[in-house]
């Protein structure tokens, strides 16, 4: 009785802490994004150099390993994807800053 009392309050803590959590990492994805000087060249929803947040999460939307490519994209560069020009490697972004990033746009 008391395993299914625990059980059903972490469940209940989770399901509160949940949205917050989303919100809590978009912050801080954000933050990131300013930090690395993305916003200069992307924003979330209109072309400004490169392609906005929202149209990179279509073009990759049900892409196997998109996680994957775009971290690796975020931190190497990448060219010719989007266009002529390319974007610049970040190599000063980990890789568990990347991956939240790249877990953010997708997101989008």
């Amino acid at each position: 009785m008391k395993t299914n009392l625990a059980a059903g309050l972490m469940f209940a803590v989770l399901a509160v802490a949940a949205p917050n959590a989303g919100a809590a990492d978009a912050a801080q994805a954000e933050a990131l994004a300013k930090k690395y000087n993305c916003l200069q060249c992307h924003s979330a929803d209109k072309k400004i150099l490169g392609p906005s947040y929202k149209d990179v999460a279509k073009k990759y939307k049900g892409t196997k390993d998109a996680q994957a490519l775009l971290v690796k994209n975020v931190k190497a560069g990448s060219k010719g994807i989007w266009g002529p020009i390319p974007m610049p490697a970040n190599d000063k972004v980990s890789d568990a800053e990347a991956a939240t990033l790249v877990e953010w746009i997708l997101s989008m």
